[in-house]
């Protein structure tokens, strides 16, 4: 059930994305009176699950879920319509329009992801508003896992700045840090400030590390139960705050988690404060080092989230800076492809970002934040893409001379070998990564 709704969204998400993609170049070839043969939501070699003929357009539904496209008339494209272009131009033809009209119907489709992705910020500020975790409300610190530790991070650092900047939201800890140069987190320890900077090696560590590494530091509230915990047989309760073992006093979660180790099969005394009253219990420890309850925090409680509440002409203001930030992470990230192209991945990896139970605010969210990673990356100036046909079309535009017909053929052909090339290549990570 909870791949079915992934795989939900993923599919609710792509369609929205690329009908209306394909609809911006759409509608600017209608602006410009430019026949459109074709509408199609996702591909479909040798056959469409529905399609229909309305006016001069054909308008379908693919089954390959790869993407969309529109035929425009007189256009290399992927379509690869040879036959069409060895016609004389017609007036209705791509081909026969100014450089500005054709540069602004490609240019059309990235213009409306843009649009689309400002409106869903818009939307989700005014809906449901913007509520996170300050920096500054990390009155424990941080807790950090092995990678951390090598980093140079300790538990109980207050991060200050990351790449000697302050970030307001704790959630942009990692990306700032991975996306801005020269990487570094500066840390309050004790009542010295550090600085601690990362290298390019540790850098390639983060990046390819799939999981957290910088948590809050809290205090140990037991949340639930392993079946068959031999806490919960010795007598604790959901919300009993663990403060000690044995004669050892705690005030952390991973003070607690690193202690229980050492007495691995043992029994030990784990004192809890339950409302106001201490109580102890006799509790056995399994052979890993365990006793079967997990960490349980009320962040809104124990930390104070942040929470700004817009009206629609608020939320305006407030979603250009999300998208500006968006899009500018999008372009910063496509700097570590060269370094780091064995992390990207296809349809599983973008799949598994979507949450296992369906919540709207995280899809819109999410579909906002691919509507942005749809726009860069055609923009990108490779033939077969937007960013492709755009390049031509200015240099044309410059240089006053038009490429031949059979150069953009042949530029589309390697343009749609590399994107191929590139689609099995990351797609192939995600099946390489599920048997690892």
């Amino acid at each position: 059930m909870d791949i079915l709704v992934r795989v939900g969204q993923l599919l609710l998400s792509l369609s929205i994305l690329v009908i209306f993609h394909e609809m911006g170049h759409f509608a600017f070839a209608k602006l410009f009176k430019t026949r459109v043969e074709k509408f199609y939501l996702f591909f479909n070699p040798w056959f469409s699950l529905f399609k229909t003929k309305w006016g001069e357009t054909e308008y379908g539904v693919g089954w390959l879920p790869l993407g969309g496209y529109v035929k425009i008339s007189g256009m290399i494209d992927e379509s690869m319509d040879k036959e069409q272009m060895k016609l004389p131009p017609q007036p209705w033809e791509f081909r026969s329009k100014p450089g500005w009209q054709r540069l602004l119907i490609m240019v059309g489709g990235v213009t409306v992801n843009f649009i689309l992705a400002f409106f869903i910020y818009v939307m989700i500020l005014t809906v449901w508003g913007k509520q996170y975790l300050p920096t500054d409300n990390l009155k424990y610190g941080i807790m950090v896992d092995s990678l951390g530790q090598d980093l140079g991070l300790r538990n109980g650092d207050k991060i200050v700045s990351v790449c000697n900047r302050k970030i307001e939201d704790f959630s942009r800890v990692i990306p700032e840090l991975i996306l801005n140069d020269p990487k570094s987190i500066q840390v309050k320890r004790g009542d010295q400030i550090v600085n601690i900077p990362v290298n390019s090696a540790q850098e390639d560590r983060i990046v390819k590390n799939s999981k957290q590494f910088i948590f809050l530091r809290t205090p140990f509230f037991v949340g639930s139960f392993e079946k068959g915990s031999s806490a919960e047989k010795a007598g604790l309760l959901i919300d009993d705050k663990i403060i000690g073992i044995n004669d050892s006093s705690l005030n952390y979660f991973d003070e607690f988690a690193a202690l229980i180790k050492s007495y691995k099969g043992q029994s030990v005394k784990i004192k809890v404060l339950r409302g106001t009253e201490e109580k102890v219990f006799d509790i056995k420890v399994s052979d890993k080092g365990i006793i079967g309850v997990y960490n349980s925090i009320d962040i809104e409680k124990e930390f104070g989230l942040k929470t700004i509440k817009y009206s629609f002409f608020e939320a305006i203001p407030a979603g250009g800076v999300i998208g500006y930030q968006a899009i500018s992470d999008q372009i910063k990230q496509l700097k570590l492809i060269p370094r780091h192209a064995d992390q990207l991945g296809g349809f599983i990896t973008i799949g598994k970002i979507f949450p296992k139970t369906w919540d709207w605010e995280r899809f819109w969210g999410l579909t906002a934040m691919l509507s942005v990673m749809l726009a860069v990356l055609n923009l990108l100036p490779i033939p077969a893409l937007d960013g492709g046909h755009v390049l031509f079309l200015l240099v044309e535009m410059i240089s006053g001379r038009k490429p031949s017909e059979k150069f953009l053929e042949y530029a589309q052909i390697v343009g749609l070998v590399l994107l191929f090339a590139l689609l099995i290549y990351v797609n192939g990570n995600d099946i390489f990564r599920l048997f690892k």
